[in-house]
């Protein structure tokens, strides 16, 4: 055996341990397996940088900007409103939804970007429904490259194996030749998380450090989050009354949001409002606390059919923590004399006065300086509080950006970089000018743009890609599959097939799906000629299963969602392994009995 294969095998099997026991973060793992490769000589400057300009690495931080554009326009929290309505909040059926949505999309563009475009509506579903972001997130994502066997455009190995075919004469395939095991693969996976997701998916929340500024804010001071819609009908005993004379905050200690009649919601509505039939109110407190005040007023829960209104979900407004400085009109009065509510349109939930928390009903209670006020409120308006000299907001937020005047630019932008890369167009191309159609339409600005690349992810594709151009470079990737095929060249047809998905498997965990793929067509096309087997088939199995990378976070559309779902390396060997036993047990069984 050369040096250089040496070398090589031994710079993999450091960097597959390192990645399995997750001992240090990926990307640093894939920056050191970049440079080893380079300090031992076996790759030059070039090569061992080849990774930062590889058309993987510019396709991903393309499809990056190209869904934070997207985001913008607020489509997918239109996507999200839609998915919750026709799928309720129960963990199965979104999933299941979810999935289905975004494996056909993958089918017709590339899995990354069908990716991309789903995962802010995810993230929405999952704020909206209280369901850990990691639970939907992996299901999705393994949809995403499932979703991608179904035509021969659905990813770059299946576009690229038709040219390895006719290179050697062979016939190509059209477009849904793929078809049929494509189905099956994506019903598999999404059958194998309706019904091994409780036990396979991470069961935790995302860490500390993952949770939101409102989370944490919640958490501190131990704030009622529980927020109910309540409607006046007919036979309430509340209709006539104002907030007061009901008790709501000295009685239930519960805090009206806001009221709403047909299209009209006012938001924090003055103490002498008075209520009238028909209305909706939007309350906060404890679910005890607001069980209690609809009983005694005979109001109707509308929270089982809309789970959440639009006026009240986190992107529109939230808790905000605020001190009382010395200058403040508001130090020496209560907010009755300084009202507040009609002021700014925020309800003051906590007051903590000289140090002591101060909960219910507080209005005629003396601000001093230095105090502070938790209260709740859109954030539009938490931001004019913040512009007064009569408060300090310590509270972190971002106004909602949203702005749909840039729907259809940014539509035209991402259906054009589709286009230009259905066309023929190369991929990272295609997307990059799509990217940077959305600057020059201004759906975003530069800066935008460049906060949008998750450079984690771009570290890791880039250190990971030199180990495959070594493993060719210095023939350790033809060794390690001559050594493998020559086992079983004797054994039944099935071995075969066996084999093959398995070291397509085991190549795309290392080395980019279109590199495993340009390395084992012309192995497998020898081997199929050995054994007497079309080859055709075989080879386009094995542009199928280099798709079955689930174990490690190596293939884009993973690494991509990694640090979304707040997931480690330990995750995806968890749920991954029995997703790769499945992929292959499916993909063998259909090749031998009904396409070879």
């Amino acid at each position: 055996m050369e040096q250089g294969i040496i070398i090589v095998l031994l710079i993999l099997g450091v960097t597959v341990i390192m990645l399995v026991l997750d001992l240090v973060r990926i990307d640093i793992v894939a920056i050191s397996c970049m440079l080893a490769l380079g300090w031992t000589g076996i790759l030059d400057l070039q090569e061992m940088f080849s990774g930062f300009s590889s058309n993987a690495v510019i396709a991903m931080l393309s499809v990056m900007i190209l869904g934070r554009g997207i985001a913008r326009t607020g489509i997918m929290d239109d996507f999200s409103k839609f998915i919750i309505r026709k799928a309720g909040t129960r963990k199965r059926n979104l999933i299941g939804l979810l999935s289905i949505s975004t494996g056909l999309l993958s089918g017709l563009i590339q899995n990354i970007g069908a990716a991309a475009l789903f995962l802010p509506g995810i993230m929405q579903v999952s704020r909206r429904t209280r369901i850990p972001a990691s639970s939907l997130i992996m299901p999705i994502g393994f949809a995403a490259i499932l979703g991608g066997t179904l035509t021969m455009v659905g990813s770059g190995p299946l576009i690229l194996v038709n040219d390895l075919l006719r290179n050697e004469g062979h016939e190509a395939y059209n477009l849904f030749s793929v078809t049929p095991v494509g189905i099956v693969l994506l019903l598999s996976g999404i059958g194998y998380f309706l019904l091994l997701g409780n036990k396979v998916l991470p069961k935790k929340e995302v860490g500390e450090t993952g949770k939101t500024e409102q989370e944490k804010l919640v958490e501190k001071l131990n704030l009622p989050d529980n927020i109910k819609l309540l409607t006046i009908i007919s036979e309430s005993s509340l209709a006539g009354k104002t907030t007061e004379e009901a008790g709501l905050w000295k009685k239930y200690h519960v805090n009206l949001l806001g009221i709403g009649k047909g299209d009209d919601v006012v938001y924090a509505p003055w103490r002498k409002t008075k209520f009238e039939d028909g209305q909706t109110l939007a309350v906060l407190g404890s679910a005890e606390n607001i069980k209690q005040f609809s009983k005694d007023f005979q109001l109707e829960d509308l929270s089982a059919s809309r789970y959440f209104s639009d006026d009240f979900n986190p992107n529109v407004g939230g808790f905000a923590e605020v001190i009382i400085p010395p200058d403040s009109e508001l130090a020496g009065k209560c907010i009755r004399e300084y009202s507040l509510r009609k002021r700014y349109a925020v309800e003051p939930v906590i007051l903590f006065n000289k140090g002591e928390r101060v909960d219910g009903d507080f209005s005629d209670v003396t601000i001093s300086m230095g105090d502070t006020l938790i209260v709740y409120g859109r954030w539009v308006k938490i931001k004019s509080l913040k512009e007064s000299a009569d408060f300090v907001v310590l509270t972190g937020f971002d106004v909602d950006k949203n702005d749909k005047s840039k729907t259809w630019p940014a539509i035209g932008c991402f259906v054009f970089a589709i286009t230009l890369a259905m066309v023929g167009f190369p991929i990272s191309m295609a997307f990059l000018t799509g990217a940077l159609c959305m600057v020059f339409t201004r759906v975003l600005n530069i800066s935008e743009a460049y906060e949008a690349i998750e450079w984690k992810v771009v570290f890791l594709l880039a250190g990971l890609i030199p180990l495959g151009v070594a493993m060719q470079k210095t023939g350790a990737a033809m060794f390690l599959a001559e050594s493998i095929m020559s086992v079983v060249i004797d054994l039944h047809p099935v071995f075969i097939l066996l084999m093959v998905g398995i070291l397509s498997t085991v190549f795309s965990l290392f080395m980019s799906n279109v590199g495993a793929i340009v390395v084992l067509a012309p192995l497998v096309m020898g081997m199929a000629g050995i054994a007497g087997i079309d080859p055709r088939p075989l080879v386009l199995m094995a542009a199928i299963c280099v798709a079955n990378s689930f174990v490690l976070p190596t293939h884009q559309v993973n690494a991509f969602l990694m640090s979304s779902g707040g997931y480690r390396n330990a995750d995806y060997i968890k749920a991954g392994s029995g997703m790769t036993i499945l992929f292959l047990i499916i993909t063998v069984s259909l090749f031998y009995f009904f396409i070879i």
